[in-house]
């Protein structure tokens, strides 16, 4: 009887990378795959213990990971455009506090379910701070809407005609950061008052709601128009919350003055 003593063929390196490539990428492990495949045309295997190596592979995966939640969280907040923080001119004259703007930054008035105004003429960049205070929030893992609140309000205003209302609201109640852009731009009809009524209800002291609005604070009891409803808007969204009350001219005036 003859025995074969003969061992099986190795796996070529080159196929055993393939392999692994091939199950990171089933296994959606993206960050780590484009990790090793980089790997592979470097010294960073060479210069690194093997659990160094699986150190790195994992902290890749992991960056990746967290980058793709919060561009899963920009995009469905929806933003009209992008806005940072970083980029915000405290040069210009329009009353903008910079220390102000740091404290809102940590996003504590979140965590504490505060609102915030942002209040001025048109062009003064009130709508700018909102979205990068949004996008502060995503990179930080907040869900966050940003809408106009006349399109806002109008398309809620149609899913009540077709019985789907709650539905919408419960999307807007879920989010911990709501952005009203442009909030009395246009004067408010009964069921929106209501509508708006049902929002800061669904959101007092829970949830974050940062306003825009050319008109003051002060103009606000007048521009909701019924008495009765105002004060139920006012008494939960104004209490207590932050304030930002821009001045001056456009800021798209002034830069292109500057040109």
């Amino acid at each position: 009887m003859q025995t074969n003593n003969s061992t099986a063929p190795a796996v070529p390196e080159k196929d055993r990378n393939t392999v692994s490539l091939d199950l990171m990428n089933r296994m959606r492990l993206h960050g780590m795959a484009q990790a090793f495949r980089e790997s592979l045309t470097s010294t960073t295997p060479e210069a690194l213990t093997p659990d160094a190596f699986l150190a790195m592979l994992l902290a890749r995966e992991w960056d990746y990971r967290s980058d793709a939640a919060i561009q899963r969280l920009i995009k469905s907040a929806n933003f009209r455009y992008n806005a940072y923080l970083e980029q915000v001119d405290y040069s210009l004259n329009r009353g903008l506090d910079r220390n102000q703007m740091e404290r809102l930054a940590s996003l504590e008035f979140i965590e504490k379910g505060k609102n915030l105004f942002i209040t001025g003429p048109a062009g003064t960049g009130k709508s700018y701070l909102a979205t990068a205070l949004g996008y502060e929030a995503c990179k930080k893992g907040v869900r966050t809407c940003y809408a106009s609140a006349s399109k806002l309000l109008g398309s809620l205003k149609v899913a009540k005609a077709k019985g789907t209302v709650e539905t919408e609201l419960k999307k807007i109640e879920r989010c911990p950061l709501l952005i009203l852009d442009d909030l009395f731009l246009v004067a408010l009809d009964v069921k929106e008052r209501g509508l708006l009524v049902e929002i800061v209800e669904d959101r007092h002291d829970r949830k974050s709601t940062i306003v825009t609005s050319q008109l003051s604070s002060d103009d606000w009891y007048e521009a909701i128009g019924d008495p009765t409803v105002a004060d139920a808007i006012l008494d939960r969204l104004v209490h207590g919350a932050h304030q930002i009350e821009l001045t001056g001219e456009s800021v798209r005036k002034i830069k292109a003055s500057k040109k």
